[in-house]
């Protein structure tokens, strides 16, 4: 199994490997400051080096141990009760939505990537200028349609943690709540890509390379995330991932 696994690895030139294990430890810091990011950035490194269709099941697997290790760091802000609220209601879809990802071509994921990443920055802002307010029933109806998103595309974290403060939770609670159900949701991706045959070596390789690289990311963030200056980090952000997205989408068409 390592062989293979190694073997996978060396099939990526080790600028590759460093630009990767960079990205990683910046998403997981990111992560672990705003609760959004690693979904949204990694995109924009792995599919110019391993193209689009692998991407979610590579994030599936990373984000078991980039979110474990933010959900270790935050453990004792994590809202139980909503966390298992939110699963019940989005597991079912998400599996939905992760099988008909499977489905699509190399350049469908790549347009279904592109068009969340784009649409995601928009759909955070909208909802927060709203001032979306959500009872634990209105948590769990969103949530359901939340699901098909969370399963088949990357970026959708950003949607859930509108959701979560609509619902009430504030700062390292909503960071730590959508880490819970992360893994969750993770382990639900998972088990439909390995049904569906599409979790290779190479899926497995990289995204072990990103658990490893990133999970010091989560801790280094718990200790800076009251002196960064959030809304610097949330603009620079936004304007990352609306261009990669849109840089996605229109290589897509170019193919």
């Amino acid at each position: 199994m390592l062989e293979s696994l190694f073997a996978a690895l060396a099939e990526i030139s080790l600028p590759q490997l460093a630009l990767i294990s960079g990205m990683a430890l910046v998403a997981s810091f990111v992560g672990g400051v705003a609760g959004y990011g690693t979904g949204a950035l990694m995109p924009l490194v792995l599919v110019p080096i391993v193209g689009a269709e692998p991407v979610v099941p590579i994030l599936s697997l990373s984000a078991l141990l980039t979110n474990s290790s933010r959900a270790t760091a935050f453990w004792g802000f994590v809202d139980g009760r909503r966390a298992l609220m939110v699963l019940i209601a989005a597991v079912p879809t998400c599996v939905l939505g992760a099988w008909g990802y499977t489905m699509l071509s190399g350049k469908g994921a790549a347009l279904v990537i592109g068009a969340m990443l784009v649409a995601s920055v928009p759909l955070r802002r909208l909802m927060r200028r709203r001032g979306l307010a959500l009872s634990s029933r209105g948590l769990a109806a969103a949530c359901f349609g939340w699901g098909p998103l969370a399963g088949g595309t990357v970026g959708a974290g950003v949607i859930l943690l509108s959701l979560l403060m609509a619902a009430g939770l504030e700062g390292a609670a909503v960071i730590a709540t959508d880490a819970v159900i992360s893994i969750g949701i993770g382990f639900a991706k998972l088990a439909t890509f390995g049904l569906a045959g599409v979790v290779s070596a190479q899926v497995i390789a990289i995204a072990l390379l990103i658990g490893a690289v990133a999970f010091p990311g989560a801790f280094l963030a718990k200790r800076l995330i009251e002196r960064l200056p959030l809304h610097v980090h949330t603009a620079i952000l936004d304007a990352v991932v609306t261009g990669g997205g849109a840089a996605m989408m229109v290589h897509a068409f170019a193919r």
